[in-house]
């Protein structure tokens, strides 16, 4: 059954392009499917059919008809990919910036999954077709580092032990503000948000509980560079905890301001991970450093 999704549009998104309105509703909406979708009548603004370079009016009510989903030939694809680990078991892999972590509806190719799949043979069965060696996942604008299960014993060792809160997972961040106190912690449940159900917030209504520890690496006159440390791992965790305390992330296209610093997506990098083997049990931990364009950012504050 296709799912219909609404969107009304405020003064945030007044004049933005329907495309680029609705893409940011949903990480795993590009702006190429969305506008397929426009050109196939599944978006609608007040009840009728537009063109992908409409400009949108406050007040405006969007409707996303999403299709069925497509069966997925998920295919191997050759890629270059950046891996800092591999065994028999595990494979540690260093995601970029903008690269979609699973197939997907508009994701059909270029994901980590397919690039996987060409890469070795084996992985872990037990997320299915679509995710298979997938153990926990980082968004499409987050860079960084991710455990990938060979086989369905590593998965579940690696699975239980983010239940037990035991794997090290800090990012760097750079959010808008200057954060005066030098460590935090955010204790905050998080779950669906109900005016926008493809993002998430603090809510005490059907939420999951969701702890985030964080210390000041850097201030600037603007900005703040910060490392966050998981506890918990909820979806968008990092991103509605520092909005949640005032200090949204730079470049952040859903829970960020929209005058913000030139980078493509949340300036969010999971530059630690570490965690048992899940077959030796020897705790190994890997560091990646921040990408490129994060480096210039936090150069440029530094300079300004």
């Amino acid at each position: 059954m296709e799912e219909t999704v609404q969107i009304h549009i405020d003064e945030t998104q007044k004049n933005d392009r329907i495309d680029k309105a609705v893409s940011t509703q949903n990480d795993e909406w590009s702006r190429s499917q969305v506008q397929q979708w426009i050109k196939d009548g599944h978006i609608l603004v007040n009840g009728e059919k537009t063109k992908p370079n409409y400009k949108c009016s406050v007040g405006d009510t969007i409707t996303v008809i999403i299709p069925e989903p497509e069966a997925l030939d998920v295919a191997p694809e050759e890629m270059d990919l950046d891996i800092y680990f591999e065994d028999s078991d595990v494979i540690v892999v260093n995601k970029p910036r903008g690269m979609v972590v699973h197939p997907a509806v508009g994701h059909a190719s270029g994901t980590l999954v397919n690039g996987l799949m060409a890469h070795c043979k084996d992985l872990s069965g037990i997320n299915g077709v679509l995710r298979p060696g997938i153990v926990h996942r980082i968004d499409k604008d987050t860079s960084g580092l991710l455990m990938v299960a060979k086989n369905d014993f590593a998965h579940e060792k690696l699975v239980n032990q983010l239940v037990a809160k035991s794997v090290t997972r800090k990012y760097e961040a750079i959010v808008h503000g200057v954060i005066s106190h030098d460590v935090g912690t955010i204790d905050a449940p998080i779950g669906r948000d109900k005016k926008d159900r493809q993002a998430m917030t603090v809510t005490d209504e059907n939420s999951r509980n969701a702890v985030t520890h964080f210390r000041v690496l850097e201030r600037f006159k603007d900005f703040t560079h910060v490392e966050c440390q998981l506890e918990t791992g909820r979806t968008h965790q990092i991103r509605v905890h520092m909005k949640y305390i005032g200090y949204p992330l730079a470049g952040d296209p859903k829970y960020g301001p929209k005058k913000t610093l030139d980078i493509e997506g949340q300036a969010l990098h999971a530059g630690v991970l570490g965690f048992d083997h899940p077959r030796t049990g020897e705790y190994i931990e890997f560091q990646a450093p921040i990408p490129a364009d994060f480096e210039h950012i936090l150069k440029s504050l530094k300079n300004r």
